[in-house]
Parts: C-alpha cells; sequence; structure tokens
C-alpha cells in the first residue's frame, strides 16, 4: 500500500490549505482507491498560518477584536499551541484582504496585531511566534508598537497617525512604557522574504505596489521607513534596517527586532518543526506539496520549497502542483522537486480559475497519483 502524504500551502483567493490538500487527495484516491493519504495543512508565515498550525498539533484558538488596517474593527484570530507558546499573524488584523478596495498602504496600520499579542500575553504566553504575510501595511511596525504602549512623536510632540503617511512626519521615539512583559517574552517573527527595510529590495520598493501604493507613494513609503530607521539608530542605538527579513510585512519584520526584542526565522521551517513534519515524512512514500504559483525566481521560504528539501532528504519523490507556473522552472526542479504541474491545463482567467479550484485541484491529484504510479511500473 503506496503511503501519500499531502503538505501544501494555500492558494490564496481561492482555496485555504486544508481545501487544497482535501481536493488533491480526492483525486489522488480516484487515481488509486489503495492508498493511504495523510494530509498536514502548511504555511509559511502568511495566511493561514495560525489554523495550519493548529490543526497538526492541537492548541486552542481565540479571537480578539482589534483595530484593522484601515482602523476598522476586525475579529483577529489566535492560537495557543500549548499553556505558554501562542501564535499569532500579521494576516488576520492587518491583512490585504480586509483592506479590499481601499487598499493605501500610507493609511493601514498594523496596530490590531499588537493588540493580539497583549491578548497572548494576558493569556500567560511567554513565547510567541508572528506570522509575517499577506499585509496590507508599510508601517514599519509602529502601529504594533503603539498597542503595546510606544510612542511616535513628530516634531510638535503629537503622536503620528496610523499608516506610512504618519512616519514622514517622525520626529522622537519613546519606548519606554511598553509592555514590561515583552522583556521577558520570545518573539520570533515567521518570514518567507529577505528583503531589508529600504532600498531598491526593501519592502515598499518590492512589495508597495501590491497594496495599493503607486510609485510616487512607493517612494514617499520608502523615504519614511528610512526616516524611522535613522532616528532609531540615532535616538536608541538601534540597526536593524539591513536584516533580512526587516522588509516583511511592511517592515513589521523591522518592528519584531526594533521596539519588540525578537527575531526572525524562515517561516517554513519553524512551521515544520513545530508540526512535526518530519515524522510524517518519513512514513510516506509520496510527497505531494503546492501553492498557487511557483517559479524560479522566487525560492527563498517558499513552503513547498522546504517541504520538497525535507522530502529529499529521506530520499522520497515529490510532487509540486501550482495554480500557476512561472519562468525558470529549472531551478525549481534544482530545488529537489520531482514533477511540477499546473492545475490550470487549459485557457482560463484567474477569476475563472479560483471559481473551479476545486475541480482542477482534484484532477491535478489524479495525474500526480497516475504519474506516481507509472513510475512504479517503469522502475519494476
Amino acid at each position: 500500500m503506496t503511503r501519500v502524504l499531502i503538505a501544501s500551502d494555500s492558494f490564496k483567493g481561492s482555496a485555504t490549505s486544508n481545501e487544497v490538500a482535501d481536493y488533491i487527495a480526492t483525486g489522488a484516491h480516484q487515481a488509486d482507491p489503495t492508498i493511504q493519504v495523510t494530509t498536514i495543512p502548511i504555511a509559511d508565515g502568511g495566511e493561514g498560518t495560525v489554523s495550519s498550525v493548529l490543526t497538526a498539533v492541537g492548541g486552542q484558538t481565540y479571537t480578539a477584536s482589534v483595530v484593522g488596517p484601515l482602523g476598522q474593527t476586525v475579529d483577529a484570530h489566535w492560537g495557543m499551541i500549548d499553556q505558554k507558546t501562542a501564535i499569532v499573524e500579521v494576516a488576520e488584523a492587518a491583512g490585504l484582504n480586509l483592506a479590499k478596495s481601499d487598499l493605501d498602504p500610507m493609511l493601514t496600520t498594523t496596530y490590531g496585531v499588537g493588540q493580539m499579542i497583549q491578548a497572548a500575553l494576558d493569556r500567560g504566553a511567554s513565547k510567541i511566534y508572528i506570522g509575517l504575510g499577506g499585509s496590507a501595511t508599510n508601517d514599519g511596525g509602529i502601529g504594533m508598537a503603539q498597542a503595546l504602549g510606544g510612542h511616535f512623536y513628530d516634531s510638535a510632540n503629537h503622536e503620528l497617525a496610523y499608516g506610512g503617511n504618519g512616519l514622514l512626519q517622525l520626529d522622537h521615539v519613546d519606548l519606554s512604557k511598553m509592555d514590561s512583559r515583552l522583556a521577558g517574552a520570545t518573539i520570533i517573527g515567521l518570514t518567507d522574504v529577505a528583503n531589508p527595510l529600504t532600498g531598491p529590495q526593501g519592502a515598499s520598493a518590492i512589495f508597495g505596489s501590491q497594496k495599493g501604493a503607486d510609485q510616487n507613494k512607493i517612494q514617499q513609503l520608502d523615504k519614511g521607513l528610512a526616516l524611522l530607521n535613522q532616528i532609531l539608530k540615532t535616538q536608541l542605538d538601534i540597526n536593524c534596517g539591513d536584516v533580512p527579513g526587516a522588509g516583511a510585512a511592511g517592515g513589521t519584520g523591522f518592528g519584531i527586532l526594533s521596539f519588540l526584542g525578537g527575531r526572525l526565522k524562515p517561516g517554513i521551517e519553524e512551521i515544520m518543526r513545530l508540526t512535526k513534519l518530519e515524522e510524517r515524512v518519513a512514513e510516506a512514500d509520496l510527497v505531494i506539496t503546492g501553492e498557487g504559483q511557483i517559479d524560479g525566481q522566487s525560492l527563498m521560504g517558499k513552503a513547498p520549497i522546504g517541504i520538497a528539501q525535507l522530502a529529499k532528504s529521506h530520499e522520497l519523490p515529490v510532487v509540486l502542483i501550482a495554480g500557476s507556473i512561472g519562468d525558470n522552472i529549472q531551478a525549481v526542479y534544482a530545488a529537489g522537486v520531482d514533477l511540477v504541474l499546473s492545475s490550470t491545463v487549459s485557457p482560463m482567467s484567474v477569476e475563472q480559475a479560483i471559481a473551479n479550484v476545486r475541480p482542477l485541484l482534484t484532477q491535478a491529484g489524479y495525474t500526480a497519483m497516475r504519474a506516481f504510479n507509472l513510475n512504479q511500473v517503469l522502475t519494476h
């Protein structure tokens, strides 16, 4: 009996990681009813991270009423893995999905992320994981810090307004009233990018456009983050702008380093450890992973690549199913994937692909299993 492990990221905008795994499993069973399938939802720090970890290891989900990216009230879900370990994600309080058509990183805030961290501290957490992905923000994490007692003032001693726009007015910073419990807590940001805070590879330049910023706003946002970085260097001797991942979630990575005294880790590596994925991989004959879009230019921190490399350490075959396949797919194969399949097999719009994600992924799961069985026949 063939043991199949399906560990996929979400297909953003169309299916959660749980749903993706279920659809692929349905197709695989149709191709070979004798297989034994194990599914583990996976995330790399972005949307769905809390759900993925708690589904895999258990724990308790909580809901906090917090300030959303545009100042509205939203219900943000976070979790306790055990009595001392919490997991939150930026997307729950400051996500692109919460801003929708009103995207404007000059105005969006991470304040609600700080409120979730506070809720975790209130529950007794002394270790807090923060998933850094899917944000609508570019405020360098100052909103998060404001919610936890940090103050950011303009030259007239007024507290800065929410958003990237407020940073342009920054004159001085006061972190002396930050929640005292942070000093005794371990804060770990989970990121799938290595971008610095500012510059041509920084938060604003690389991710600003997907958050609604035009070229002029991108320049203003970068200038605001550079000012924040400079003032922290000058006034508080904090210098974290060039740390890989500082630019994650619009500079929230920088905020975790600078304001919370935390550190950053590659999200997929930590998620694989938390979900004990290697134990499941060691029991499998085939690993199927997936993501909404894959190409050879964006391998760093991608969940499917981390899973493929783990599977290869156990000499297992890996099939990667993607909604769309970009350029330089050779690099994906070189990273440890044996077969890349696109779930969209005929010309269709993004809207059509999203609407038909279930049958498309079911069909891809069927094809993946047929390909594996064909290889078994040819090998033997």
